[in-house]
């Protein structure tokens, strides 16, 4: 994602967070639909190796500084999930499978997931407002610890409320009614970008 030119980045923010495209020419303006889903990948630094295990990177802490201040928080914000994808070794490389879910299985339970969202007026990545508050009522100890997290982390409302979301559509993965501390973990968890902004004391704006 990086190598592409911050300006053309920077477009999507609107239509990710509205799922519309404005066209203006002259004295008239064009609302098109847009909603779409982005899934984008990016290297650690530029050389590819900050972080690895065995082979030593070759960047600066200015180019790496570089290189991911092209993403900028504001539309980081505006993606659900980081997921930090480790280097896997050559024998786990070489494992024929696993005892994991089968794509059926997966589906089915999506499915049911979706079914309930529907029930209650509207899919989760489409809450906002008062709905947003009565799917995703915390306990004190939930309220905790999201507070707790906003100040260590520096998020912003925005990614505030996409935590909330993605923890709605954990819990009911798991046909839990309730949303439960371990859901707001996990949600969490899924922000790696907003944990290393953390701790390099950038707050997304």
């Amino acid at each position: 994602m990086p190598e592409f030119e911050r300006r053309v980045l920077e477009v999507l923010r609107e239509p990710m967070e509205t799922g519309e495209i404005s066209i203006s020419r002259a004295a008239r303006q064009v609302n098109f639909p847009a909603r779409f889903q982005v899934v984008a990948a990016m290297n650690p630094c530029p050389c590819g190796y900050s972080g690895h295990p065995t082979i030593e990177c070759q960047c600066t802490p200015q180019q790496v500084t570089r290189y991911r201040s092209k993403i900028s928080g504001p539309l980081l914000d505006r993606f659900d999930l980081h997921v930090e994808v480790p280097v896997q070794g050559g024998d786990v490389l070489m494992q024929s499978g696993g005892d994991g879910e089968t794509s059926a299985t997966v589906r089915e339970r999506v499915l049911i997931a979706r079914a309930r969202q529907s029930e209650r007026g509207c899919l989760n990545a489409a809450l906002s407002g008062r709905a947003l508050q009565a799917a995703c009522r915390l306990d004190r100890q939930g309220e905790q610890l999201l507070t707790g997290a906003m100040e260590k982390l520096g998020l912003s409302a925005r990614a505030l409320h996409r935590i909330l979301r993605v923890a709605r559509t954990l819990a009911d993965l798991e046909g839990s009614e309730e949303l439960r501390q371990s859901h707001l973990v996990e949600a969490l968890g899924y922000r790696q970008l907003d944990r290393q902004q953390g701790r390099n004391s950038v707050v997304s704006a």
